[in-house]
């Protein structure tokens, strides 16, 4: 938050200056950076709403276990294991969990915000579509797939030492928020982002970016199938919602453009 209200200081001093070739470069520069440190800022503060009860959460988490086996989807226990059969895969899955998901998140926003400013918009407001979304799914609260003991996952935080999460209520996430995935939330706008506006053989690579998180957080047992789901929906859904918006205010805008330069008819004229 601190970070949010810096950039907001920022983006207003400079506004308030003169006219400068710096000055303009910065302006849109610090206005992004208030916007996405907000973002971000909302989401932590999110986390200490009074919602940390767990009434309904356990139940909806059998359930949607029970939906993803009556589609025959593989169950998370089985990538686990796996996985912990090697100790450096195990390990590797728990920190891509703990570590990678914002400063990848960031590195794409800087990134499409230099080389594609054209696009950025479109993606960051996919990226604040998918986020909104989980914060409102959040308040219907399900429990992850470690929380049941009758699928036996291994907590690999505690065993490898490093984790976002305490007990109940701590750390720096809603235990009981798995639906939507924030994590697969924000590896497809990464990915997606990356591949839609790159032609680099490299958008193969950061392409699968979503594909590994979404195999992580089912290994690490934090998510269900269906949080990351439903979270790439959300933010196809804030895609095509953006995109629809964007022809409108083309078409509006050319239209007004056209009635404003275009010939008085035969018909009207006195």
């Amino acid at each position: 938050m601190s970070a949010c209200l810096i950039s907001i200081a920022a983006w207003l001093v400079v506004r308030l200056l003169p006219h400068s070739r710096i000055g303009d470069a910065l302006l849109p520069a610090f206005h992004e950076l208030a916007l996405i440190s907000g973002l971000y800022g909302v989401w932590r503060l999110a986390r200490m709403l009074p919602v940390t009860h767990e009434a309904g959460a356990l139940g909806r988490a059998r359930e949607i276990n029970d939906f993803q086996q009556a589609l025959h989807l593989p169950s998370e226990i089985s990538v686990q294991h796996l996985v912990v059969r090697h100790d450096w895969l195990a390990e590797l899955c728990n920190d891509y969990y703990a570590i990678l998901h914002v400063p990848a998140l960031l590195v794409f926003l800087v990134w499409a915000f230099v080389r594609h400013r054209d696009a950025y918009p479109h993606w960051r407001n996919g990226l604040v579509a998918v986020t909104a979304g989980c914060l409102v799914i959040r308040f219907i609260r399900v429990a992850p797939p470690r929380f049941l003991g009758e699928l036996h996952f291994v907590d690999l935080s505690q065993q490898y030492g490093l984790g976002v999460y305490g007990p109940v209520g701590s750390g720096v996430s809603d235990q009981f928020a798995a639906m939507p995935s924030i994590h697969v939330g924000w590896a497809a706008v990464v990915a997606l982002g990356t591949f839609a506006m790159t032609r680099s053989p490299w958008r193969w690579i950061v392409l699968l970016h979503l594909p590994v998180t979404v195999l992580v957080v089912a290994a690490t047992g934090h998510h269900w199938w269906l949080d990351g789901v439903v979270a790439v929906l959300l933010l196809l859904g804030g895609l095509v919602l953006d995109g629809r918006l964007r022809r409108r205010t083309t078409a509006a805008s050319e239209d007004r453009q056209f009635g404003e330069y275009a010939p008085t008819p035969w018909y009207t004229r006195t």
